[in-house]
């Protein structure tokens, strides 16, 4: 039942009651498997009158029921992301259909009207504000300093 095409024909309680069912029979079987596994190294003694087979028996039936289990999960998301969507666009229907029924006209700015332009937007950096006797000092005193070393010759 949690293969490709019978998967579909399954509801979403369905696929619940199967997932129980899964995680069960999947717990018994790991179950077993490390019982058979303690019962090899001598740890515990042999469960029941006499269980056939391995330890790698009950994991390989293990990672069936694990495989299927995983097959479950991704469909219910599938089918839970599905209806998320259908419900979304359902919104959005309504939205737009509640939007269409207002009757309001276009926002005036898409009208091909001329603009103003751009505006000057004001500057919010700080100004620095040198003194007038201060420009041309530095340079001035490096003009003079070398005058005065070129004297020394």
């Amino acid at each position: 039942m949690t293969h490709h095409p019978a998967i579909y024909d399954l509801d979403v309680d369905a696929l619940q009651d199967v997932k129980t069912r899964l995680r069960l029979m999947r717990d018994k079987e790991r179950t077993l498997g490390f019982q058979k596994r303690r019962e090899m190294r001598g740890k515990v003694e042999p469960r029941g009158s006499n269980f056939p087979g391995t330890a790698e028996k009950p994991l390989q039936k293990k990672q069936v029921f694990a495989s299927a289990l995983k097959r479950l999960n991704k469909e219910v998301a599938r089918i839970k992301n599905f209806e998320a969507r259908q419900s979304l666009l359902q919104s959005a229907h309504k939205a737009l259909a509640l939007k269409q029924a207002t009757g309001r006209a276009e926002h005036p700015s898409a009208a091909a009207t001329p603009g103003q332009g751009m505006r000057l937007a004001a500057s919010n950096k700080r100004r620095s504000t040198i003194p007038g006797s201060q420009i041309g000092s530095v340079s001035q005193a490096t003009k003079q300093a070398q005058a005065v070393r070129d004297s020394r010759d």
